[in-house]
């Protein structure tokens, strides 16, 4: 139990409290925003299922399948859906500014393809990929709360629940 000499020592006291917590709730920003990037980028190349309030990915239309064989794409029985070189899977990248996160990336069609055009289909990555690490994402979220209020030492994640056992990378 802390004591205090003064109203001013309680005060700072309040004041280091404050700056541990944005620190631990950044620290989580930023653990979930590399989940849902790094989830995404393993999305791309394999048809993906409906999941959540997101719909299955659209089988690839036989031209867009005969024109990456005619390329020499190399592909699985799925015809690697998204991905062709890899340039738009790498282009995924996170920034956190204070408390928000930007995931995604800056290359036109990542967003033809996120929400279809006229002449192609949908095929979300991030929601979907948001959507599959929704427990973990509360795991971090509810275990950076409790960092920053309490303050743990250098094993942050040790208190983390048995169902977020990779937790204890993420907050390195």
């Amino acid at each position: 139990m802390n004591t205090f000499d003064s109203p001013q020592a309680f005060a700072r006291h309040l004041k280091s409290m404050a700056r541990k917590e944005v620190i631990a709730l950044r620290a989580g920003l930023t653990t979930c925003a590399k989940l849902i990037k790094k989830t995404a980028k393993e999305e791309i190349g394999h048809l993906q299922p409906a999941v959540g309030p997101f719909a299955a990915w659209a089988e690839l239309a036989d031209y867009t399948k005969k024109e990456k064989e005619k390329l020499g794409y190399k592909f699985n029985d799925e015809y690697n859906p998204l991905l062709r070189e890899g340039t738009m899977r790498d282009s995924y990248q996170y920034e956190v500014n204070g408390f928000e996160a930007i995931i995604g990336s800056k290359m036109d069609i990542a967003a033809w393809h996120e929400f279809g055009t006229s002449r192609m289909p949908e095929r979300p990555v991030l929601g979907p990929a948001a959507f599959r690490n929704k427990e973990k994402i509360k795991a971090v979220f509810g275990s950076s709360v409790v960092i920053g209020v309490f303050g743990f030492g250098t094993n942050r994640a040790s208190f983390l629940p048995s169902a977020f056992t990779e937790g204890a990378h993420y907050f390195s």
